[in-house]
């Protein structure tokens, strides 16, 4: 076991005793984004891992939320069939990488929270292009998918701009596998597509920024033609 795991200075938050001795897959998931969250320990990014002691019907194994102003990295895993489902048709020697990938998208996440910037849009810009439904419960349904999709929009490009820091020579690879995962998508709260078609070459990441830096400036790219 990686040194990382259960000396992450990060909190391993558990809903029952049980929970604190980790499975072998919450193991090997936090092994594979050990560099991820050592990386957000040492921007101080308030991060707390949360262990599910029992997932729930439509829970995914890793999620970020949100609580007193801290990020809950979320681990749903126990009891759930679906857990490794995105990963059915990837080699074993691939998985590490993109859970490491994956992990990254969650952080960007809590970056965002994190800066005070959830769901608001960058400064001076407008969302236009909108008609809005008549129906305020409707429309304020579509204002959240509109939020949601930019978000995830947001920590794809953060996950891409990561492994082309880390691991540039499996970025077509990840590239690849992000589009796929989100491509049967039409007009949801995780269509990011319209993004990830600006980062179909890793040299829009050029640069020493952040990751969450790098991937701010593309994501404003993609916002006029989200509307």
């Amino acid at each position: 076991m990686n040194k990382f795991s259960l000396s992450l200075l990060l909190t391993i938050a558990a809903s029952s005793a049980q929970a604190a001795q980790l499975t072998e897959m919450e193991t090997r998931w936090l092994t594979a984004g050990a560099p991820v969250l050592n990386y957000a320990k040492e921007l101080k990014l308030p991060i707390d891992i949360v262990v599910q002691p029992q997932a729930g019907p439509n829970d995914v194994p890793l999620a970020m939320g949100f609580k007193d102003g801290r990020c809950k990295l979320v681990l749903s895993m126990r009891g759930n069939p679906d857990a490794e489902a995105v990963l059915a048709n990837v080699p074993d020697e691939r998985k590490p990488l993109l859970i490491e990938a994956m992990t990254a998208h969650e952080v960007g996440h809590c970056w965002r929270y994190a800066q005070g910037s959830w769901h608001s849009l960058p400064a001076g810009f407008v969302e236009a292009g909108h008609e809005k439904i008549a129906n305020p419960e409707l429309e304020a349904i579509s204002q959240q998918l509109r939020e949601t999709r930019r978000e995830e929009a947001y920590s794809d490009l953060v996950a891409l701009a990561w492994i082309e820091q880390r691991h540039p020579q499996d970025y077509g690879y990840v590239y690849s596998w992000l589009n796929e995962v989100r491509q049967p998508v039409s007009h949801g709260s995780h269509s990011t597509i319209e993004w990830l078609k600006l980062a179909n070459n890793a040299s829009v990441f050029a640069g020493e920024q952040k990751p969450f830096e790098q991937a701010a400036q593309l994501w404003q790219k993609g916002l006029p033609q989200e509307q």
